[in-house]
């Protein structure tokens, strides 16, 4: 799965992998107040697919630019400018998308229309504006106790992939053998079970994105079928085959079945938890668990190999073809205005070198230069 927004930090864990005789690796994805549904997913086939007139991504929703009012003057320019340049937008931006004035800064919000949001600076620290957040950093949380050191901190686990008949489709299931099948969000949820009660013990209030094999969202493939065919036309398949002819079908990705599929569990299930998580869980702070599979070869006949690493994502890197939709470039902006790096940031530094130190496994090196 393609994480094309992430800051990488030293190394996370598998070690509930180590009880077979696979390798997997395993990584989390950290997420103050918000988990963004676009924020790690890239249509597998054709990124910018099917566009609404509003230009936004798969699924997406308009954005409500209005909301940004609130974040008015709560920032520095040159606090900005660092999150603009050094965490989010890595990867450089079109200067109609975003320019940074001596006392504004200037978001397009639609192209056709040239319609741009201003937002405007404070003048020093001293003079800005309270944050507006629906979770509470750190620093405003009341002092630890050393029994309870989480104590009040409400954590959200989300772990990730699906269980189920569901795992085959999103193809994170493999069987070696006559052996017992390995379905990566099984385990992903059977580790989220075992951290839980010990999170409860330091304090924390835990609750789940994600409590059984069922997906979350109500709609199923079969209700992204007419979607799939668009999408397909829109990208040069005139003639959209219905179903895959097996797992080795060179041309799968070009069929109604395996858009559906992918429109199902990579945009709606992951949108889905999304609103869960901000309209009704309202964390401090989301981990989503992940294990992802080495490559294993013939689909029909894995080859097991001895391979495994972890590491730790955190939110920034936007590709520049992400930031041209409308919604990306929101949420984008909105996420930077609530500070939530800052907290992202010294979790993920906190987490990863206990993990290395515990583990001793190596980091993951990204072989793109969608990461930094």
């Amino acid at each position: 799965m393609t994480k094309s927004k992430s800051r990488m930090t030293k190394a996370m864990t598998n070690d509930e992998a180590r009880s077979v005789t696979f390798r997997y690796s395993g990584f989390v994805i950290l997420s103050s107040f918000v988990i963004r549904a676009s924020s790690f997913l890239l249509l597998a086939v054709f990124p910018r697919a099917v566009q609404a007139a509003d230009n936004i991504s798969v699924l997406g929703s308009k954005p409500k630019w209005s909301v940004l009012e609130r974040y008015q003057k709560t920032i520095r320019r040159d606090e900005f400018a660092h999150l603009i340049n050094d965490i989010y937008c890595t990867h450089g931006l079109a200067p109609d998308l975003l320019e940074i004035n001596g006392k504004t800064a200037r978001i397009l919000m639609n192209r056709a229309a040239q319609k741009f949001f201003t937002l405007r600076f404070a003048e020093s620290g001293a003079s800005c504006n309270p944050v507006p957040r629906l979770w509470r950093p750190a620093k405003s949380l009341p002092p630890a106790k050393p029994e309870k050191p989480l104590s009040g901190l409400r954590i959200a686990l989300d772990p990730g992939h699906l269980d189920g008949k569901w795992a085959k489709m999103e193809e994170r299931w493999f069987q070696v053998g006559s052996s017992p099948p390995v379905k990566e969000g099984d385990l992903t949820l059977k580790v989220a079970r075992i951290i839980a009660p010990q999170l409860r013990r330091l304090g924390a209030k835990i609750s789940f994105v994600r409590n059984s094999n069922e997906p979350i969202a109500p709609k199923r493939p079969d209700d992204f079928k007419e979607l799939a065919r668009k999408i397909l036309i829109k990208n040069g398949v005139p003639q959209p085959r219905s179903d895959v002819l097996d797992p080795n079908d060179p041309a799968k990705e070009q069929t109604i079945r395996w858009q559906s599929e992918i429109l199902f569990y990579r945009y709606s299930e992951i949108r889905r938890r999304a609103v869960l998580v901000n309209t009704k869980l309202h964390p401090d702070l989301v981990i989503c668990l992940h294990f992802n599979a080495e490559p294993w070869g013939d689909p029909n006949n894995p080859t097991l190999v001895d391979a495994n690493h972890l590491h730790l994502l955190v939110n920034g890197s936007y590709l520049q073809d992400e930031l041209e939709l409308d919604d990306e470039r929101f949420e984008m902006v909105r996420r930077l205005l609530s500070r939530a790096y800052e907290e992202e940031l010294l979790l993920a530094d906190a987490i990863a070198t206990a993990m290395a130190r515990e583990t001793k496994l190596p980091p993951y090196q990204y072989p793109t230069t969608n990461s930094t």
